[in-house]
């Protein structure tokens, strides 16, 4: 039996399709096996969000090499539909497959002999545009990536993304329940809804024919699930009766992640934005409202062209006066084929270091003051399948993590437990094995 390893660089939506095309794999007969256990054939699926994501890949055609000689390499996702020819350069790659190609992978690579040339197949993304291709992540007992959206019709200013996925595309409701109910029944007990716009979801052959909100009131109603996760969504498309609905809401949880990249209108206006700060700061204002002990997270980018350390500053300003519980940063990089690439104003790598660390800090206070708020309450934690020294861990559905005294018995069981302390590792301990059995 042949072997295959994969190794996924980026987004969730990333490794959902990962998994997907681990089945493909499966049914054609191949083993599926751990990166360092030396396989016939590696894929590597990549990310081009930012340069260093590009330099990665590079790294991980070593590694796999180094494990195995002699494997057949094949490299998918954003960065192959981008950039094939760069790629077909690096020494040891066999095949480089665009973004629709990646999902007839067995069928390109029927044949594993290794040619003195690597195999591109990839065409034009507009190709691509209307054809929605289903995925969803598997393996992990405990949660699944649930892929019902793909591409963007957003040309923000700094973002290949559009260029690597195409336009705004979807799944329908009918089968994005029913896969729900799949996943369900094979007992697992999260699902985190992905996309790469996915308030947009709802566009199928280039017509609106659902929205979100649809959606969501439609996953609410599939049996067996306990929690349904919004991975990230857009402020513009977050609305009100969305935050309403997941307040009341029988699975969804109370955690959303909100990507915001600049607190200066002036930046969000050279981006190309779809909102202003004021915006944002009404729906923060709205969730907190309804739900009080919700999780928020907050995408930014730093040192984007034009961004003065005033215009930093107001960005910090900003934030240090949500009410947010934590931030990922991003340190802007030139991508070619982007607006923002030949805008002037660049900023010294120098600063984008010491922003990023500022914003770094601040995210880490505010994570620690969202966890402090939560101590001393009741909590319902899914506990993972992991073990270190002796502990276990877990989040609650506002997305707090936890540990607890490993005990095999609570892997992918929801457990009530009382939230008592942070630890030096800012985790929260919880009430040990015993006493969460009682509440």
């Amino acid at each position: 039996m042949k072997k295959v390893a994969f190794y996924t660089l980026g987004c969730k939506l990333n490794f959902s399709e990962t998994s997907s095309i681990g089945r493909l794999f499966t049914d054609a007969g191949y083993s599926v096996v751990e990166f360092t256990e030396g396989a016939d054939v590696y894929v590597i699926n990549t990310c081009s969000v930012t340069e260093h994501a590009d330099k990665k890949c590079r790294k991980v055609v070593k590694e796999a090499l180094k494990y195995s000689p002699n494997a057949y390499v094949t490299i998918v996702g954003c960065y192959a539909q981008l950039k094939p020819q760069e790629i077909a350069e690096i020494e040891g790659v066999d095949m480089v497959l665009g973004a629709a190609e990646k999902f007839r992978i067995v069928e390109f690579i029927s044949d594993l002999t290794k040619q003195p040339k690597a195999v591109i197949h990839q065409q034009n993304i507009e190709k691509v545009n209307h054809n929605f291709i289903a995925a969803y992540s598997i393996g992990d007992r405990t949660r699944t990536f649930l892929k019902v959206q793909d591409g963007c019709d957003y040309p923000c200013t700094y973002c290949t993304i559009p260029l690597a996925r195409g336009g705004s595309r979807s799944d329908t409701i009918e089968n994005v329940v029913n896969r729900a109910r799949q996943v369900a029944a094979g007992g697992v007990k999260e699902i985190v809804l992905t996309g790469v716009n996915l308030g947009d979801f709802g566009i199928r052959n280039g017509q609106r024919e659902d929205k979100f909100f649809d959606l969501v009131k439609a996953l609410d109603e599939v049996e067996g699930v306990e929690r349904i996760r919004i991975s990230s969504i857009e402020p513009n498309l977050l609305s009100n009766e969305i935050i309403q609905f997941v307040a009341t809401s029988k699975r969804f949880v109370p955690h959303f992640h909100i990507p915001l990249q600049s607190g200066s209108n002036k930046i969000l206006g050279l981006m190309k934005r779809r909102y202003r700060r004021e915006l944002y700061t009404e729906r923060v204002a709205a969730i907190k409202a309804v739900m009080p002990d919700c999780c928020i997270g907050v995408d930014v980018i730093v040192g984007f062209p034009g961004e003065t350390q005033e215009d930093f500053l107001d960005t910090y300003q900003f934030l240090n006066g949500l009410d947010i519980s934590y931030l990922h940063v991003f340190t802007y990089s030139e991508r070619e084929q982007t607006e923002a690439a030949e805008m002037p104003g660049v900023v010294p790598g120098s600063s984008r270091a010491d922003r990023s660390k500022m914003l770094h800090i601040l995210s880490d206070k505010k994570r620690r003051a969202f966890y402090q708020s939560q101590i001393g309450k009741d909590a319902e934690v899914l506990f993972e399948d992991d073990q270190k020294g002796g502990y276990m861990h877990g989040f609650t559905k506002n997305y707090v993590k936890v540990r607890a005294k490993y005990d095999p018995v609570m892997v992918n069981e929801l457990k009530s437990v009382q939230l008592l302390a942070m630890t030096a590792h800012g985790e929260v301990e919880v009430a040990e094995a015993e006493a969460v059995l009682q509440h």
